[in-house]
């Protein structure tokens, strides 16, 4: 007992020693196993990769890692206990706490202005325009996608169903209400300018419910208003007419776009420009010029003003393949790549006649009573219903993480999955026929009733929820994005898709 009295206090030291030295031991151990989840740094012509979570992990645990890992539009997320921090930072996560429980998290300083993060065992691009509130899904690995057969079968057989009737009050609903408007604005509002402010909300109002006529059209092109068709052409061309869309130029055009959704050669409308053209050049020359507030004013002004009597008269943002194309003159020496035939020539030629009646009318109008009423009762509506056609074509297939793709690499089912719903508010959805909120049922197949559209959403949505895309970024908020951000495109690798073009700031 003595002996083991005047030992104790040796080996109780020693016993404290050696469980520091462990806890030591195992404290560098889990420091030396921490890992960095995503850091990405600047380079020349965007943003690239430095650090990814290892390919082992599970989905749970990579999905867990995104949502606190960046916001909707590419930067990193930053709590309510940091907002006040000016330099963007990544986070580094024990690989431990993130397996077991929950994540200890420290914050690193660092010049990032994008993040990525490899979810669910994909291989993705880092869009170094950084993220919509599509969180890249448009950029990940998906296996094999359906064929295009599978994909219209995934349809209800009654969606394709044409309600001649029904198709008719749409269009005379929108028509009437129209004529109203541009009526009462004629009798009511007085020509001065005082009354400025109630004619450019004149303006954009009956420039709205005019959009609505203009879809009812557009229905009545792609062959989902009335199995007449001859009273389908008829309604069509009247109103695109009163709208000065040449019908059946467009009618062509359009079915150009659908057919090669997303294609960089041979797309129609809204084709990027690559970031070493001429004109990918003159964007990124301009915008360094102008500084991003002032560019992004005049990007948006050039594609919703200017951008539809461009692209009309010159093909502006068509694809490389048709080169300049004019939609009332298919002849040289203009491209005729577009209207590659004698019957589709003849059809633009008859679609002037209809753009021609209505300018003599207005001309006529003019004539009467001068040219401020005609300015202010019908262009100014009609600037305004351009505004809305452009920002749909615009908006439902562009944003800062959807690719593009060139020949080689483009399908119809992989271009025809990167359009966009999107969630306009419900006043401009009803007046517009669901146009916006039901787009990729729209391109999947354009014979689709609008109000058939939505059924057919529905069961897009259940059986391929990896491929349909809904971002819900307020229209405003994702129209300043893209007008910002979506300048020009580079080709990035990957394994499964080829080369994706993404838009570098």
């Amino acid at each position: 007992l003595r002996r083991r009295s005047s030992t104790s206090p040796l080996s109780r030291a020693r016993l404290v020693g050696n469980r520091q030295k462990e806890r030591e031991k195992a404290r560098m151990e889990r420091l030396a196993g921490r890992t960095t989840v995503m850091s990405t740094r600047r380079s020349k012509c965007g943003v690239e990769r430095s650090g990814l979570l290892p390919k082992g992990l599970s989905r749970g645990v990579r999905t867990a890692t995104r949502a606190f890992s960046r916001s909707s539009v590419g930067a990193p997320l930053i709590s309510s206990s940091s907002k006040k921090r000016s330099a963007p930072y990544t986070r580094e996560v024990s690989r431990s706490a993130i397996l077991e429980g929950p994540a200890e998290v420290t914050e690193v300083e660092e010049d990032v202005s994008a993040v990525k993060t490899v979810a669910l065992g994909e291989e993705l691009n880092v869009p170094p325009a950084g993220y919509s509130g599509l969180m890249g899904k448009a950029l990940r690995k998906k296996g094999k996608l359906p064929t295009k057969r599978e994909v219209l079968d995934s349809i209800p057989k009654e969606c394709y169903k044409k309600d001649t009737a029904m198709s008719m009050s749409y269009a005379i609903f929108s028509t009437s209400l129209m004529l109203a408007l541009g009526i009462g604005a004629y009798a009511l509002i007085p020509l001065k300018l005082a009354f400025l402010p109630v004619w450019a909300l004149y303006a954009a109002v009956n420039g709205t419910v005019a959009t609505g006529a203009w879809v009812v059209a557009h229905e009545c092109g792609h062959d989902a208003f009335s199995d007449n068709k001859t009273l389908q052409d008829a309604v069509g061309y009247v109103l695109h007419s009163l709208l000065l869309v040449p019908y059946f130029s467009w009618q062509r055009s359009h079915a150009v776009h659908h057919s090669r959704t997303n294609h960089m050669e041979e797309g129609e409308t809204h084709v990027p420009f690559t970031w070493d053209s001429v004109k990918g050049k003159a964007n990124y020359a301009m915008k360094k010029y102008l500084g991003k507030p002032l560019w992004n004013v005049v990007n948006l002004f050039i594609h919703l003003v200017i951008g539809w009597p461009a692209y009309l008269l010159t093909g502006a943002t068509g694809g490389s393949k048709y080169g300049v194309t004019n939609h009332f003159w298919p002849v040289k020496p203009f491209s005729q790549a577009l209207f590659p035939t004698d019957f589709l020539r003849k059809r633009v030629w008859l679609s002037d006649v209809g753009v021609g009646a209505t300018l003599a009318a207005l001309a006529f109008w003019a004539s009467k009573v001068g040219i401020w009423p005609v300015m202010a009762v019908y262009f100014g509506p009609y600037v305004v219903t351009n505004f809305w056609l452009v920002l749909y074509t615009w908006l439902q297939h562009t944003d800062v993480d959807v690719p593009h793709f060139t020949d080689k690499d483009w399908t119809w089912v992989k271009g025809t999955f990167m359009t966009i719903d999107r969630p306009y508010p419900p006043v401009i959805d009803f007046l517009h026929h669901k146009i916006g909120t039901t787009h990729v049922a729209h391109h999947v197949s354009h014979q689709i009733p609008h109000y058939n559209a939505r059924k057919a959403t529905n069961a897009l949505k259940e059986k391929y929820p990896d491929l349909y895309l809904y971002d819900p970024t307020p229209i405003i908020k994702a129209m300043l994005r893209v007008g910002e951000k979506c300048v020009a495109v580079k080709p990035f690798p990957t394994a499964e898709d080829g080369d994706q073009y993404l838009f570098v700031p």
